[in-house]
Protein backbone atom coordinates (compact mmCIF):
# COMPACT_ATOMS: atom_id res chain seq x y z
CA UNK A 1 0.00 0.00 0.00
CA UNK A 2 1.07 3.46 -0.48
CA UNK A 3 0.27 6.65 1.61
CA UNK A 4 -2.53 7.65 -0.56
CA UNK A 5 -3.70 4.75 0.06
CA UNK A 6 -3.53 4.60 3.59
CA UNK A 7 -5.49 7.99 3.55
CA UNK A 8 -7.78 6.86 1.85
CA UNK A 9 -9.26 4.57 4.36
CA UNK A 10 -8.18 6.63 7.02
CA UNK A 11 -10.94 9.38 5.70
CA UNK A 12 -13.19 6.70 5.24
CA UNK A 13 -13.04 5.10 9.00
CA UNK A 14 -15.61 7.71 10.53
CA UNK A 15 -19.36 6.98 11.83
CA UNK A 16 -20.47 8.75 9.16
CA UNK A 17 -18.69 7.52 6.77
CA UNK A 18 -17.77 3.54 7.17
CA UNK A 19 -20.01 0.69 7.11
CA UNK A 20 -18.65 -0.83 10.22
CA UNK A 21 -22.12 -1.45 12.21
CA UNK A 22 -20.61 -3.14 14.96
CA UNK A 23 -17.45 -3.38 17.31
CA UNK A 24 -15.85 -6.50 19.16
CA UNK A 25 -13.53 -6.35 21.62
CA UNK A 26 -11.56 -8.85 24.06
CA UNK A 27 -10.38 -7.35 27.33
CA UNK A 28 -7.15 -8.97 28.38
CA UNK A 29 -5.15 -8.59 31.92
CA UNK A 30 -1.74 -8.75 32.50
CA UNK A 31 -1.61 -12.24 33.45
CA UNK A 32 -3.06 -13.40 29.81
CA UNK A 33 -6.89 -13.80 30.70
CA UNK A 34 -10.05 -12.46 29.50
CA UNK A 35 -11.50 -10.25 31.45
CA UNK A 36 -14.40 -9.48 29.02
CA UNK A 37 -15.31 -9.56 25.51
CA UNK A 38 -17.94 -7.56 24.03
CA UNK A 39 -19.87 -6.70 20.94
CA UNK A 40 -21.46 -3.47 20.22
CA UNK A 41 -23.62 -1.32 17.92
CA UNK A 42 -22.23 1.44 16.56
CA UNK A 43 -25.54 2.98 16.39
CA UNK A 44 -26.83 2.46 19.65
CA UNK A 45 -23.25 4.07 20.97
CA UNK A 46 -23.39 7.56 22.23
CA UNK A 47 -21.80 9.79 19.02
CA UNK A 48 -18.65 11.19 21.52
CA UNK A 49 -18.01 7.17 22.18
CA UNK A 50 -18.13 6.24 18.75
CA UNK A 51 -15.86 8.69 17.66
CA UNK A 52 -13.25 7.56 20.38
CA UNK A 53 -13.48 4.27 18.94
CA UNK A 54 -12.94 5.32 15.21
CA UNK A 55 -9.82 7.39 16.48
CA UNK A 56 -8.80 4.34 17.72
CA UNK A 57 -9.20 2.22 14.48
CA UNK A 58 -7.84 5.08 12.60
CA UNK A 59 -4.11 5.67 14.83
CA UNK A 60 -3.72 2.11 13.44
CA UNK A 61 -3.05 3.44 9.80
CA UNK A 62 -1.00 6.10 10.96
CA UNK A 63 3.18 6.50 11.14
CA UNK A 64 5.66 6.29 8.27
CA UNK A 65 5.45 3.14 5.69
CA UNK A 66 8.37 0.84 6.60
CA UNK A 67 8.60 2.63 10.08
CA UNK A 68 5.60 2.28 11.58
CA UNK A 69 3.38 0.37 8.65
CA UNK A 70 5.09 -2.69 7.47
CA UNK A 71 3.75 -4.79 4.58
CA UNK A 72 3.34 -7.99 5.37
CA UNK A 73 3.59 -10.32 2.42
CA UNK A 74 1.41 -13.76 1.91
CA UNK A 75 3.13 -16.96 -0.31
CA UNK A 76 0.95 -18.26 -3.11
CA UNK A 77 0.69 -21.78 -1.14
CA UNK A 78 -0.45 -19.82 2.24
CA UNK A 79 -3.27 -17.83 0.08
CA UNK A 80 -4.07 -21.61 -1.70
CA UNK A 81 -4.49 -23.53 1.55
CA UNK A 82 -3.30 -22.28 4.98
CA UNK A 83 -4.71 -21.65 8.94
CA UNK A 84 -3.83 -18.03 8.85
CA UNK A 85 -4.65 -17.39 5.63
CA UNK A 86 -7.97 -19.21 5.95
CA UNK A 87 -8.59 -17.31 9.20
CA UNK A 88 -8.31 -14.21 8.08
CA UNK A 89 -10.60 -14.75 5.19
CA UNK A 90 -13.10 -16.65 7.53
CA UNK A 91 -13.21 -13.39 9.51
CA UNK A 92 -13.68 -11.43 6.66
CA UNK A 93 -16.07 -13.25 4.66
CA UNK A 94 -18.32 -13.56 8.55
CA UNK A 95 -17.68 -9.50 8.94
CA UNK A 96 -16.54 -10.69 12.25
CA UNK A 97 -19.44 -11.91 13.13
CA UNK A 98 -18.47 -16.30 13.75
CA UNK A 99 -17.88 -16.16 17.57
CA UNK A 100 -15.39 -19.28 17.01
CA UNK A 101 -12.85 -17.47 14.08
CA UNK A 102 -12.72 -14.17 16.57
CA UNK A 103 -12.00 -16.64 19.83
CA UNK A 104 -9.15 -18.21 17.55
CA UNK A 105 -7.41 -14.92 16.89
CA UNK A 106 -7.88 -13.71 20.01
CA UNK A 107 -5.90 -16.53 21.20
CA UNK A 108 -3.23 -16.16 18.95
CA UNK A 109 -3.10 -12.35 19.94
CA UNK A 110 -2.85 -13.69 23.88
CA UNK A 111 -0.44 -16.51 23.47
CA UNK A 112 2.27 -14.36 21.50
CA UNK A 113 1.77 -10.44 22.18
CA UNK A 114 4.58 -8.39 24.54
CA UNK A 115 3.27 -5.68 26.03
CA UNK A 116 2.75 -4.42 29.75
CA UNK A 117 -0.11 -4.72 32.26
CA UNK A 118 -3.65 -4.93 30.73
CA UNK A 119 -5.01 -4.49 26.94
CA UNK A 120 -7.49 -3.84 24.64
CA UNK A 121 -8.52 -5.91 21.10
CA UNK A 122 -10.70 -4.29 19.23
CA UNK A 123 -11.69 -5.43 15.85
CA UNK A 124 -14.29 -3.66 12.86
CA UNK A 125 -14.93 -5.05 9.61
CA UNK A 126 -15.65 -2.07 7.02
CA UNK A 127 -17.24 -2.30 3.49
CA UNK A 128 -15.93 0.73 1.26
CA UNK A 129 -17.76 1.56 -1.85
CA UNK A 130 -14.70 2.67 -3.55
CA UNK A 131 -15.34 5.48 -5.70
CA UNK A 132 -14.36 5.87 -9.32
CA UNK A 133 -11.40 7.82 -10.43
CA UNK A 134 -11.03 9.37 -13.71
CA UNK A 135 -7.58 9.75 -15.59
CA UNK A 136 -7.94 13.91 -14.11
CA UNK A 137 -7.89 12.91 -10.63
CA UNK A 138 -11.66 13.31 -10.19
CA UNK A 139 -13.91 10.80 -8.26
CA UNK A 140 -17.40 9.46 -8.38
CA UNK A 141 -18.92 7.29 -6.23
CA UNK A 142 -22.07 6.78 -8.36
CA UNK A 143 -19.50 4.59 -10.69
CA UNK A 144 -17.96 2.64 -8.40
CA UNK A 145 -16.32 -0.82 -9.43
CA UNK A 146 -15.36 -1.68 -6.53
CA UNK A 147 -16.17 -2.55 -2.66
CA UNK A 148 -13.41 -3.59 -0.35
CA UNK A 149 -14.34 -5.43 2.48
CA UNK A 150 -11.61 -5.90 5.19
CA UNK A 151 -11.29 -6.05 8.81
CA UNK A 152 -8.99 -3.86 11.13
CA UNK A 153 -7.83 -4.89 14.35
CA UNK A 154 -5.99 -2.65 17.00
CA UNK A 155 -4.61 -3.39 19.99
CA UNK A 156 -4.42 -0.73 23.09
CA UNK A 157 -3.04 -0.95 26.50
CA UNK A 158 -5.21 -0.23 28.84
CA UNK A 159 -3.73 2.14 32.02
CA UNK A 160 -4.98 2.59 35.65
CA UNK A 161 -4.91 6.23 36.41
CA UNK A 162 -4.07 8.01 39.76
CA UNK A 163 -7.05 8.15 42.35
CA UNK A 164 -6.97 12.49 41.64
CA UNK A 165 -9.65 15.22 43.68
CA UNK A 166 -12.23 15.84 40.81
CA UNK A 167 -14.83 19.02 41.05
CA UNK A 168 -18.40 17.87 41.70
CA UNK A 169 -21.11 20.37 40.22
CA UNK A 170 -23.44 19.93 42.57
CA UNK A 171 -21.87 20.10 45.55
CA UNK A 172 -19.77 23.17 44.08
CA UNK A 173 -16.49 21.11 45.86
CA UNK A 174 -13.86 18.99 45.11
CA UNK A 175 -13.64 15.25 46.67
CA UNK A 176 -11.35 12.17 45.69
CA UNK A 177 -12.29 9.85 42.61
CA UNK A 178 -11.84 6.49 41.96
CA UNK A 179 -9.34 4.80 39.95
CA UNK A 180 -9.92 4.41 36.40
CA UNK A 181 -9.27 2.22 33.54
CA UNK A 182 -8.20 4.15 30.54
CA UNK A 183 -7.69 2.92 26.91
CA UNK A 184 -4.31 4.28 25.23
CA UNK A 185 -3.82 4.58 21.81
CA UNK A 186 -2.91 1.59 19.85
CA UNK A 187 0.16 -0.39 20.38
CA UNK A 188 0.04 -2.72 17.66
CA UNK A 189 -2.38 -3.57 14.70
CA UNK A 190 -3.18 -4.84 11.51
CA UNK A 191 -5.39 -4.32 8.33
CA UNK A 192 -6.45 -7.22 5.94
CA UNK A 193 -6.44 -7.86 3.42
CA UNK A 194 -4.54 -4.59 1.61
CA UNK A 195 -5.39 -1.93 -0.33
CA UNK A 196 -3.51 -1.67 -3.38
CA UNK A 197 -3.75 0.11 -6.47
CA UNK A 198 -7.38 1.60 -4.79
CA UNK A 199 -8.64 -2.61 -4.77
CA UNK A 200 -8.47 -6.01 -2.61
CA UNK A 201 -5.53 -7.78 -2.69
CA UNK A 202 -5.32 -10.63 -0.66
CA UNK A 203 -2.31 -12.02 -0.88
CA UNK A 204 -0.75 -8.49 1.39
CA UNK A 205 -1.83 -7.37 4.99
CA UNK A 206 -0.46 -4.09 6.89
CA UNK A 207 0.80 -4.52 9.86
CA UNK A 208 0.85 -1.91 12.41
CA UNK A 209 3.42 -0.62 15.20
CA UNK A 210 3.87 2.04 17.30
CA UNK A 211 7.14 1.47 19.13
CA UNK A 212 9.68 0.82 15.88
CA UNK A 213 12.34 -0.01 18.33
CA UNK A 214 10.77 -3.10 19.08
CA UNK A 215 9.91 -6.22 17.48
CA UNK A 216 6.81 -8.89 17.97
CA UNK A 217 8.11 -11.40 16.10
CA UNK A 218 5.90 -14.28 18.20
CA UNK A 219 2.95 -12.36 17.31
CA UNK A 220 3.32 -11.73 12.80
CA UNK A 221 4.52 -15.36 13.38
CA UNK A 222 1.28 -16.62 14.91
CA UNK A 223 -1.29 -14.36 12.91
CA UNK A 224 0.34 -14.66 9.59
CA UNK A 225 3.30 -17.26 9.42
CA UNK A 226 5.80 -14.42 7.16
CA UNK A 227 9.01 -13.89 7.53
CA UNK A 228 9.52 -11.18 10.50
CA UNK A 229 10.78 -7.90 9.63
CA UNK A 230 13.42 -5.66 10.96
CA UNK A 231 12.35 -2.92 13.25
CA UNK A 232 13.22 0.40 11.87
CA UNK A 233 15.49 1.27 14.86
CA UNK A 234 16.74 -2.43 14.39
CA UNK A 235 17.50 -1.98 10.61
CA UNK A 236 19.33 1.66 11.39
CA UNK A 237 21.55 -0.33 13.91
CA UNK A 238 22.58 -2.71 11.47
CA UNK A 239 22.86 -0.51 8.58
CA UNK A 240 25.58 1.67 10.94
CA UNK A 241 27.40 -1.82 12.16
CA UNK A 242 27.57 -2.99 8.48
CA UNK A 243 29.58 0.04 7.48
CA UNK A 244 31.78 0.07 10.60
CA UNK A 245 32.80 -3.80 10.43
CA UNK A 246 32.70 -4.07 6.14
CA UNK A 247 34.42 -0.80 4.97
CA UNK A 248 37.41 -0.46 8.37
CA UNK A 249 39.93 2.32 8.15
CA UNK A 250 38.11 3.19 4.81
CA UNK A 251 35.14 4.14 7.29
CA UNK A 252 36.17 7.78 7.85
CA UNK A 253 33.92 10.87 8.26
CA UNK A 254 34.04 11.97 4.67
CA UNK A 255 32.37 8.74 3.60
CA UNK A 256 29.55 8.90 5.83
CA UNK A 257 28.78 12.42 5.68
CA UNK A 258 28.70 11.59 2.09
CA UNK A 259 26.45 8.35 2.48
CA UNK A 260 24.33 10.57 4.55
CA UNK A 261 24.04 13.49 1.90
CA UNK A 262 23.25 11.53 -0.42
CA UNK A 263 20.54 9.38 0.68
CA UNK A 264 19.08 13.14 2.38
CA UNK A 265 19.10 14.26 -1.24
CA UNK A 266 17.33 11.09 -2.49
CA UNK A 267 14.49 11.66 0.21
CA UNK A 268 14.01 15.26 -0.38
CA UNK A 269 13.97 14.57 -4.52
CA UNK A 270 11.51 11.73 -3.66
CA UNK A 271 9.24 14.00 -1.92
CA UNK A 272 9.35 17.10 -4.36
CA UNK A 273 8.58 14.42 -6.85
CA UNK A 274 5.39 13.33 -5.46
CA UNK A 275 5.92 9.64 -7.07
CA UNK A 276 3.27 7.79 -4.56
CA UNK A 277 5.15 5.11 -4.68
CA UNK A 278 7.40 4.63 -1.35
CA UNK A 279 11.17 5.56 -1.90
CA UNK A 280 13.47 2.20 -1.34
CA UNK A 281 17.46 2.04 -1.65
CA UNK A 282 19.00 -1.37 -2.75
CA UNK A 283 22.37 -2.39 -2.30
CA UNK A 284 24.25 -1.79 -5.69
CA UNK A 285 22.89 2.57 -4.42
CA UNK A 286 24.89 2.47 -1.65
CA UNK A 287 27.91 0.77 -3.47
CA UNK A 288 27.86 3.04 -6.03
CA UNK A 289 28.44 5.74 -3.49
CA UNK A 290 30.73 4.26 -1.83
CA UNK A 291 32.75 3.72 -4.72
CA UNK A 292 32.93 7.43 -5.61
CA UNK A 293 34.04 8.36 -1.93
CA UNK A 294 37.31 5.70 -3.06
CA UNK A 295 36.53 3.02 -1.07
CA UNK A 296 38.18 0.00 -2.06
CA UNK A 297 37.33 -3.28 -3.85
CA UNK A 298 37.91 -5.40 -1.40
CA UNK A 299 35.78 -3.36 1.28
CA UNK A 300 32.93 -3.03 -1.33
CA UNK A 301 33.42 -6.73 -1.88
CA UNK A 302 32.67 -7.55 1.81
CA UNK A 303 30.12 -4.45 2.19
CA UNK A 304 28.07 -6.26 -0.19
CA UNK A 305 28.28 -10.26 1.26
CA UNK A 306 27.96 -8.45 4.90
CA UNK A 307 24.58 -6.55 3.48
CA UNK A 308 22.95 -9.79 2.15
CA UNK A 309 23.54 -11.23 5.44
CA UNK A 310 22.29 -7.99 7.36
CA UNK A 311 19.06 -7.35 5.14
CA UNK A 312 18.39 -10.81 3.14
CA UNK A 313 19.54 -11.40 -0.46
CA UNK A 314 19.80 -7.98 -2.63
CA UNK A 315 16.94 -6.70 0.05
CA UNK A 316 15.23 -3.00 -0.57
CA UNK A 317 15.27 -0.68 2.21
CA UNK A 318 13.98 2.81 3.13
CA UNK A 319 16.36 4.83 3.36
CA UNK A 320 14.35 6.73 6.46
CA UNK A 321 14.96 3.35 8.15
CA UNK A 322 18.62 3.55 7.91
CA UNK A 323 19.81 7.60 7.85
CA UNK A 324 17.83 10.06 10.22
CA UNK A 325 17.56 12.92 7.38
CA UNK A 326 16.59 15.39 10.38
CA UNK A 327 19.93 14.77 12.47
CA UNK A 328 23.70 14.24 11.88
CA UNK A 329 25.60 13.71 14.99
CA UNK A 330 29.21 12.81 16.70
CA UNK A 331 30.01 11.30 19.47
CA UNK A 332 32.97 10.57 21.51
CA UNK A 333 33.08 8.67 25.47
CA UNK A 334 32.20 11.80 26.55
CA UNK A 335 31.24 14.49 23.88
CA UNK A 336 28.00 14.52 21.46
CA UNK A 337 27.89 17.10 19.10
CA UNK A 338 24.71 17.60 17.06
CA UNK A 339 25.05 19.33 13.13
CA UNK A 340 21.81 20.64 11.18
CA UNK A 341 22.37 17.85 8.25
CA UNK A 342 21.97 20.32 5.65
CA UNK A 343 25.45 21.77 6.97
CA UNK A 344 27.76 18.86 7.60
CA UNK A 345 30.15 19.80 5.84
CA UNK A 346 31.47 22.24 8.31
CA UNK A 347 32.75 19.32 10.37
CA UNK A 348 36.09 17.89 9.21
CA UNK A 349 38.50 16.02 11.62
CA UNK A 350 42.29 16.45 11.56
CA UNK A 351 45.29 14.93 13.55
CA UNK A 352 47.34 17.74 15.07
CA UNK A 353 50.51 16.99 16.79
CA UNK A 354 49.51 13.48 16.93
CA UNK A 355 46.00 14.07 17.93
CA UNK A 356 42.86 13.27 16.43
CA UNK A 357 40.12 16.25 16.26
CA UNK A 358 37.12 17.06 15.49
CA UNK A 359 36.74 20.58 14.20
CA UNK A 360 33.92 22.88 13.67
CA UNK A 361 33.88 26.50 12.97
CA UNK A 362 32.87 28.67 15.40
CA UNK A 363 33.27 32.37 13.99
CA UNK A 364 29.90 33.51 15.27
CA UNK A 365 26.85 33.30 18.47
CA UNK A 366 28.91 30.86 19.71
CA UNK A 367 26.72 29.85 23.39
CA UNK A 368 27.57 27.68 26.38
CA UNK A 369 24.73 26.64 28.29
CA UNK A 370 22.52 29.44 26.93
CA UNK A 371 25.22 32.16 27.51
CA UNK A 372 26.52 33.91 24.36
CA UNK A 373 30.50 33.55 24.74
CA UNK A 374 33.66 35.51 23.06
CA UNK A 375 36.24 33.23 21.38
CA UNK A 376 39.45 35.59 22.63
CA UNK A 377 42.46 35.73 19.76
CA UNK A 378 45.44 33.75 20.89
CA UNK A 379 49.08 33.52 19.98
CA UNK A 380 49.37 30.21 18.13
CA UNK A 381 50.82 27.48 20.37
CA UNK A 382 53.62 25.51 19.21
CA UNK A 383 53.37 22.09 18.57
Amino acid sequence: MIDKEISEIRRHLRRDRSNITHLFGCYVNENGEVISEFRQSVALMPENESDKYFALLRRTLSGGLGKNLIDITFKTSQVADSPEHKLLMGLRESKLNDEELRGELYKKIMGNVSLEGNYLILLGCDSYDVPFKGKDGGSSSDQSEEVYTYILCTICPVKQTKANLHYVPEEKTFHDGAMNQMVAAPALGFLFPAFDNRATNIYNALYYTHDIKVGQDALIEAVFNTPVPQPAEEQKKSFGALLTTALGEDCSLDVVQTVHDQLCQRIELHKESKVPEPLLIGKEEVKEVLSACGVSEEHLAKFSVDYDEAFGFEADLHPRNIIDDKHFELKTPDVVIKVDPTRSDMVETRIIGGVKYILIPADEDVEVNGVNIHIKEKEAATV
